[in-house]
């Protein structure tokens, strides 16, 4: 289950969606926020978030899959507008074995002129 509340006062997320951290947004309506990462990690690097906190993919419910399912197909329309018509990676950390270091759900959008290195090495390699 998410959070019970729509916001959370002191989470960074929360609050550039409330519009009282600055970002440089590339996307905004009334669920979802789209803005450029701070210490992008590859020449195209932003993010999509839900205006409404839930803490990780693992905290989303039915109710919320409307809204998931919208800023999965948007990422690609934001994509080539960024300048990513060939191509890009999604990732979405969760919790702590995934590495999710700001506890509000979060999709990275990341991409540039060359294929991106490998998520994960092989096995054995």
């Amino acid at each position: 289950m998410h959070e019970p509340q729509d916001s959370m006062e002191d989470c960074i997320f929360c609050k550039i969606a409330r519009g009282e951290i600055p970002s440089k947004k590339v996307y905004e309506d009334g669920e979802i926020l789209a803005f450029h990462d701070i210490h992008p990690q590859a020449p195209v690097h932003f993010m999509m978030i839900p205006k409404k906190h839930i803490t990780s993919l693992a905290d989303a419910d039915a109710d919320d899959a409307g809204m998931l399912g919208r800023m999965l197909t948007m990422s690609a329309r934001l994509a080539r507008e960024q300048g990513l018509p060939d191509g890009f990676r999604t990732i979405i950390n969760t919790g702590r074995i995934g590495r999710q270091e700001v506890m509000h759900l979060h999709v990275h959008i990341v991409g540039g002129p060359e294929p991106l290195g490998r998520m994960l090495p092989r096995p054995g390699a």
